[in-house]
């Protein structure tokens, strides 16, 4: 398993503001920061094109652009690490689905602005990542 830049950060941030399913996009083989939530006891939903582990980590299979929309439902959060920029736009989508904010952690200044969400940059110790708050 490959550890990221900030992931302490970074979860830390997550389980600090979110509760209930938290759901990661995309995990790749990078499943530092959901072992992490779910080791503080967090309900983590980590997604992948095929359905295997990453160490503790179970992935399930799913494509954002057509996606299990119950995988989905009852996050209060929709996260991923560097997600290109359509992957960002179809997460928008399923977050304004299930009424869940999302938070992006990108590759450079690989950042969508994504409709229906105000986004702020955010810089926790070595963590730089997007959080998208949906407009009211």
């Amino acid at each position: 398993m490959v550890e990221i830049r900030g992931a302490s950060e970074l979860a830390s941030f997550i389980a600090g503001n979110y509760s209930g399913r938290i759901v990661e996009v995309g995990a790749g083989f990078e499943g530092e920061v959901a072992r992490r939530l779910k080791s503080m006891g967090h309900e983590v939903v980590a997604t992948e094109k095929e359905d295997r582990r990453l160490g503790a980590v179970a992935l399930v299979q799913d494509d954002v652009f057509s996606p299990r929309i119950e995988l989905y439902r009852g996050s209060s959060l929709i996260y991923s690490i560097r997600p290109p920029l359509e992957m960002q736009l179809a997460m928008g989508s399923i977050a304004l689905q299930v009424g869940a904010d999302i938070l992006i952690r990108p590759l450079g200044d690989e950042i969508a602005e994504i409709k229906g969400f105000s986004r702020r940059l955010v810089n926790l110790g070595q963590a730089r990542f997007y959080l998208f708050l949906q407009n009211i």
